[in-house]
């Protein structure tokens, strides 16, 4: 079905004028509906990627228990504007969360959040402090959410345990012969295994809370006004329990970067301290009073833990053959593992002073 069939299968206000694809999502294919009144909103429809998140349902529910709750917090502030601060789904003409078509693809709706911009990367100490506050502001905001735990709707999604044993299983059996190319990475992610594993185990033996946590914050996943101010966190497929220093780690992997995840010259691969002080600073200003000490002890830990997990994911795709992320040239995973290496290597070097700047928030 096309997106107009789909759009009018959703309770809309106002005449479709038109629908093009939007952004540079690579998980999810999105389009934003326009509609011709200026009293009506705009749309943002969404085809959702149900070879990765294959409990749709459950999804939306996730979805919908969160926003409703992040919603009934803004309108307690007297916030003004809340349609941009919090994502707004949109139901089908039947009361459902999404639409699933003749060909088995999910669709979902929300409303359009206008005025509002993103940026894939980092370039300055307020950015990076709006993402800090943007993050800590969600994790404080869902921190009292009522009812079950939300559903994990990716089992084990940041669980680095698991991922080094099948790594481990991966090098066992060098499906297609490359191990022999890569004995240095693979030298470098096992004498740090043992390492790596801490912080599911802290959570195994109650060391640390298991909390809701976005674990995809990425700085595009930030909304901000016309004046770099924080809207509201989008992409909220992924959030799910989870421990605290997941968010600050996979922010800093992405945004804190001097060079790029694939960055083939590794001389431009290192942790940018300024950017990595104005997150942490940011996110503590929002939430040092819901963390336990155990907690804050763990952020600057973060950075280092999905450094060291992507790089283990990257590596052992690339001895498997290439066959989970999308690749533009034969060593794709190989120079992207490398960078990974290279950034946790700068934040070995940097971790003292890593450690300090959360201490003295």
């Amino acid at each position: 079905m096309t997106p107009e069939q789909i759009t009018s299968q959703f309770a809309i206000k106002g005449t479709v004028e038109g629908i093009k694809p939007f952004g540079t999502g690579l998980i999810n294919t999105t389009y934003k509906v326009k509609t011709q009144e200026d009293e009506h909103p705009n749309y943002l429809l969404q085809i959702i990627n149900h070879q990765i998140f294959q409990n749709v349902p459950e999804l939306t529910r996730n979805i919908k228990r969160v926003t409703d709750h992040l919603r009934e917090k803004l309108e307690a502030q007297g916030i003004d504007d809340i349609d941009r601060r919090v994502l707004t789904p949109v139901e089908t003409l039947e009361g459902e969360g999404f639409y699933k078509d003749a060909e088995g693809q999910y669709w979902r709706m929300f409303l359009f959040i206008e005025g509002a911009r993103s940026y894939d990367q980092l370039t300055n100490t307020k950015q990076a402090n709006a993402g800090g506050r943007a993050f800590g502001q969600f994790q404080r905001m869902v921190s009292d959410l009522p009812g079950d735990p939300l559903y994990p709707i990716i089992p084990g999604f940041h669980n680095t345990e698991m991922r080094i044993n099948n790594f481990k299983e991966r090098v066992e059996k060098d499906p297609v012969g490359r191990l022999k190319e890569v004995k240095e990475e693979v030298d470098f992610l096992m004498e740090r295994s043992e390492e790596y594993k801490k912080i599911v185990q802290m959570g195994k033996e109650g060391k640390i809370p298991e909390r809701i946590v976005h674990q995809d914050t990425k700085f595009n996943n930030v909304l901000l006004d016309e004046n770099d101010e924080v809207l509201c966190v989008i992409d909220l497929d992924t959030v799910m329990p989870g421990y605290v220093c997941y968010d600050i780690g996979d922010a800093i992997r992405n945004g804190a970067n001097t060079g790029k995840e694939d960055d083939p010259d590794l001389d431009r691969v290192s942790i940018n301290m300024d950017l990595y002080e104005g997150f942490i600073k940011g996110f503590l200003q929002e939430t040092k009073e819901i963390l336990t000490p155990a907690e804050k002890e763990t952020l600057a830990f973060g950075a280092k833990l999905l450094t060291y997990e992507q790089a283990v994911r990257f590596l052992d795709d690339y001895i498997d053959g290439d066959n989970y992320y999308k690749t533009e040239s034969p060593k794709h995973n190989l120079i992207r593992t490398r960078a990974q290496i290279k950034l946790l290597k700068s934040m070995e070097e940097n971790w003292d002073a890593m450690q300090k700047i959360v201490e003295q928030q």
